[in-house]
């Protein structure tokens, strides 16, 4: 199983090749248009986004398929819990679709809608955690390809894969409340290429909710994210 596929269509990387040039983007998100730096929220720039994560804390989502909240142990995966909670305080997660659902599998997110923010995070990868506690249903998990090179993507789980567990993905959190939410996530377009005929990511990553709305539109929303208490 592979949660992260490679950006992979020619199409897909003319688009997103066309998308970064009107956007007028640098390698770390500095624009050359009529935007400054603080136009911009902080996940546009990966660099700001290194705080050291609580050693527990509460995400809530808030999603058009209802709340959920997520608790995060930093002593399972450190290296995740910290992207995952940079990622949540900058509102990166904010407007994202929940883009692939696999029912008796796993739901997951982490592409944003633009796909100029989404470039920004290309090669900021985290290395691998240990695997301390097993994929079970409602724990949380970094998507991957490979060793290393987790970036944004998460998944739910939505039943027992300790398959996952052997493969590396490192659960840092699980949900505690709204698992009947993650539940509801709409799920009828199934999963995508090369497996079935839902949303596919590199096509997320080239046009972003733009091609999701329209190829996709049934999909679950998420309005937004928060770190209880912060």
């Amino acid at each position: 199983m592979h949660p992260l596929p490679a950006l992979g269509t020619p199409r897909a990387l003319l688009l997103f090749a066309a998308t970064l040039t009107l956007a007028g983007c640098g390698a770390d998100g500095g624009s050359q248009g009529a935007e400054t730096d603080d136009d911009r929220p902080d996940f546009y720039y990966p660099g700001r986004l290194t705080e050291t994560a609580p050693e527990t804390f509460r995400a809530r989502f808030e999603t058009s398929a209802g709340d959920f909240v997520v608790e995060v142990n930093r002593e399972w995966s450190p290296r995740g819990a910290d992207r995952f909670y940079n990622l949540v305080r900058s509102g990166f997660y904010d407007g994202q679709r929940i883009y692939r659902v696999v029912p008796g599998f796993m739901s997951q997110w982490g592409l944003h809608g633009d796909p100029v923010a989404t470039y920004q995070w290309r090669d900021r990868f985290i290395d691998d955690d240990p695997v301390v506690v097993s994929n079970t249903r409602g724990r949380i998990t970094f998507a991957t390809c490979d060793v290393d090179c987790r970036i944004s993507e998460i998944f739910v789980n939505t039943d027992d894969n300790p398959e996952l567990d052997d493969q590396g993905f490192s659960p840092f959190g699980e949900v505690v409340e709204g698992m009947e939410a993650v539940d509801a996530f709409y799920g009828e377009y199934g999963d995508g290429p090369p497996r079935g005929e839902g949303p596919y990511q590199a096509q997320v990553r080239a046009e972003g909710n733009e091609y999701l709305d329209a190829e996709f539109p049934e999909l679950t929303r998420i309005e937004g994210a928060v770190i209880e208490g912060a």
